[in-house]
């Protein structure tokens, strides 16, 4: 996706506006409880459970902040698709806390100033974000969402996200997941001291992000990275496969889109390039294995990801793949479902113990969050949210395309944490 400028993390973090440009909200929603419906004066419910906005006697409200009419339109319907699953499952076993769950949606269509209205419209009203698409969004949203307090899962995954109390990247981060491509070159593909590779990244966040990866392993194996940057606007990356054929590249990293990614590997073929490819996990879309590209990306690209295939033998991704075929047999199934699923059920947790603890106010579900260190859904790998600067996992899956696959892809390798992640994390 898209981002924003680079911000480190922990004491290099800015406290300023993240989104030069953005809109200030005119209206600040206070994140502290208010009187909910059928509660008392102090925010108490009949049931004795504290409430806050988002949470009335018989609901809980939960926001979407997506993309439905623009550039990721189609991760942005898999996702609202996949979390309104859980929701009516979630409501069919009565609901949490008593209370039946309500996703209000609301599209951006990827514009910066429509998501900052659109929060302004809803943030009143719900007590958590199960969903919000793009960088550029979360970054102009940061301020707004931590002075709130709504627990957020954005889906962006640069380090410069870490460190907010409200805010979790699930997963891995950007940074990590190009320690564990550099890894798998140089145990599968034969890389080797003095080799140089390629990594094509988008300016802003996720490039600058995975750059500081890839520079940092490329360095301890001994390996040159010769870096190209594009914008999200470069579809055709021909100049940039004709300056890394000169630079003698022996593999080529790539971060960016899934456009870009058919390109750089369809023109790397054509013109004789026939190197290995790794991309983030942004950078694939089971809709490229339908274009010319398909073959050239089925030679020579994998993927490194958080999470694994759809295609997966896990009894849970099993078991959300059929529902959701049934559900909506008309749409194919991708990673945004599978995403959208996980963050759903991970947020149904925070609200289960919330609960448990005794409020439902958007601190009461922010502090449910951080008290869990080994949250697993059975899609993937257990996460630790109790480090606000870490990532939630250091665990990769490396993918593989393949056409005939559910998703578009199958795991190559299974989840696994990369020698040197740790250090790295430790040095930072």
């Amino acid at each position: 996706m898209n981002t924003t400028p680079h911000r480190h993390r922990n004491r290099r973090r800015t406290t300023g506006s993240v989104l030069a440009g953005a809109l200030a909200l005119l209206l600040a929603v206070s994140g502290c409880s208010s009187k909910a419906e059928g509660g008392d004066e102090n925010g108490d419910a009949a049931d004795g459970v504290r409430t806050g906005p988002g949470v009335s006697a018989e609901t809980i409200k939960l926001g979407a902040l997506t993309d439905l009419t623009g550039p990721y339109a189609t991760l942005g319907k898999s996702i609202v698709q996949a979390q309104q699953m859980w929701a009516d499952e979630t409501n069919a076993k009565g609901g949490i806390c008593d209370r039946k769950v309500e996703i209000v949606v609301k599209d951006h269509g990827y514009d910066v100033q429509k998501a900052v209205t659109a929060y302004a419209d809803i943030s009143a009203d719900v007590v958590a974000l199960p969903q919000v698409i793009g960088s550029p969004v979360v970054a102009a949203l940061l301020d707004d969402i931590e002075r709130d307090k709504v627990l957020t899962f954005p889906q962006a995954w640069a380090a410069s996200l870490l460190g907010k109390d409200a805010i979790q990247v699930l997963g891995t981060t950007y940074d990590v997941d190009m320690i564990a491509a550099v890894d798998f070159l140089t145990r599968t593909k034969g890389l080797k001291k003095g080799d140089t590779i390629g990594h094509v990244y988008f300016e802003g966040d996720y490039g600058a992000n995975a750059l500081e990866g890839s520079t940092w392993a490329a360095k301890k194996a001994g390996l040159k990275v010769a870096g190209q940057k594009i914008k999200a606007t470069d579809t055709d990356l021909s100049a940039q496969v004709s300056a890394l054929r000169k630079e003698g590249v022996k593999a080529v990293l790539i971060s960016a889109g899934p456009a870009q990614t058919a390109s750089l590997v369809g023109v790397a073929a054509s013109r004789g390039l026939r190197v290995p490819v790794v991309s983030s996990a942004p950078g694939f879309a089971p809709q490229l294995m339908k274009t010319p590209a398909a073959p050239a990306l089925a030679a020579m690209l994998n993927v490194v990801s958080a999470a694994p295939a759809v295609s997966s033998d896990l009894p849970g991704v099993k078991r959300m793949v059929a529902s959701y075929q049934k559900k909506y047999p008309d749409s194919p199934v991708d990673s945004g479902v599978l995403s959208g699923y996980n963050a759903a059920q991970l947020l149904g947790t925070d609200l289960k113990k919330a609960c448990e603890a005794g409020g439902l106010t958007r601190e009461d579900v922010v502090k449910a969050h951080r008290s869990q260190s080994n949250a697993d859904t059975g899609l993937g790998t257990a996460q630790d949210f109790s480090d606000v600067d870490r990532p939630a996992s250091v665990k990769t899956y490396v993918l593989k395309p393949d056409a005939k696959a559910v998703g578009g892809v199958v795991n190559e390798e299974e989840a696994h944490t990369a020698p040197g992640v740790e250090e790295y994390l430790s040095s930072r």
